[in-house]
């Protein structure tokens, strides 16, 4: 039987949320995360664990057909597979940063200077693209300790939270990208592979859509459900249900996360009573 294999980080900041995404598709293991491949038992899919440098050439050349890594590292390695998905999950910035006492006022205060990075790639097309002339030093982890050392005047890493910049004296001044975890794919699958990789893209959806909405019920007054049913229209319209009390009815419907407490006030201001928001665990439209 055709299967596609997915390459995804053995261990790492997306390693965790990669498997977790995974099972929340439905998707169950035979024998449990501790090799280098995996086999699902109700899915037609391996998963091999890689590092996350490695991926976006495993898929390149075909040896797997789908991978889960940063899109820094996709930019970083190559040019020659497909972004299938954003994922949501793993979000930080790629960033320029100097020493505390570097007196930084543009991306000009950069030339002629030695930055220190590991992604050699992303960066040399930046400051080509700002006409920046710096010397690139290429090291592989622990890129934030480089100017103490004296190695280099300021660096370009990948930032989450900017705790580790400020443990070791530095300050983020530029941001060159915005990057997540993304779901990629060889170019050349078969039709059989990407009939399945649409299977795994249903999955995939229907638990996005479930993370970032809310089901929510609420009693209102039957003079007001047409008010409040354009404040929540739901997928398509509000599900209606008259209460015991006469003149009263429930209403079931769901709520964008990122509108949340805005239609909540709403609701309230419209009349709306004994609201109750639940969360929803697989979302199909």
């Amino acid at each position: 039987m055709e299967k596609i294999k997915i390459a995804i980080q053995k261990k790492g900041r997306l390693s965790e949320k990669s498997l977790a995404l995974l099972a929340e598709c439905g998707i169950r293991f035979e024998n449990g995360i501790g090799s280098l491949s995996v086999q699902a038992s109700n899915f037609p899919i391996e998963i091999l664990l890689l590092r996350d440098d490695d991926i976006p050439e495993y898929v390149q050349s075909g040896v797997a057909d789908l991978g889960i890594v940063g899109q820094n590292v996709v930019l970083e390695k190559t040019d020659n597979v497909k972004e299938i998905k954003l994922l949501g999950f793993g979000k930080c910035r790629f960033s320029l940063a100097v020493g505390k006492k570097f007196q930084y006022n543009s991306l000009k205060d950069l030339e002629g200077k030695q930055i220190a990075t590991s992604y050699p790639k992303i960066l040399s097309n930046y400051l080509k693209l700002n006409d920046i002339d710096a010397k690139i030093h290429i090291i592989s982890g622990s890129v934030e300790i480089a100017p103490s050392i004296g190695l280099a005047d300021a660096i370009c890493d990948i930032v989450s939270t900017g705790s580790t910049l400020l443990m070791n004296g530095l300050k983020e001044v530029e941001t060159i990208l915005h990057s997540q975890a993304v779901l990629i794919a060889n170019k050349n699958l078969n039709e059989d592979k990407k009939s399945i990789l649409a299977k795994l893209l249903f999955r995939l959806e229907a638990v996005q859509k479930a993370k970032n909405t809310k089901y929510i019920l609420l009693n209102v007054p039957n003079n007001k459900i047409s008010e409040i049913s354009k404040i929540l229209p739901g997928m398509k319209s509000p599900t209606i249900m008259p209460l015991q009390n006469e003149g009263w009815s429930s209403l079931h419907s769901v709520i964008e996360e990122n509108d949340f407490w805005e239609v909540i006030e709403k609701l309230q201001a419209a009349g709306a009573q004994g609201i109750l928001v639940m969360p929803i665990e697989k979302m199909i439209i």
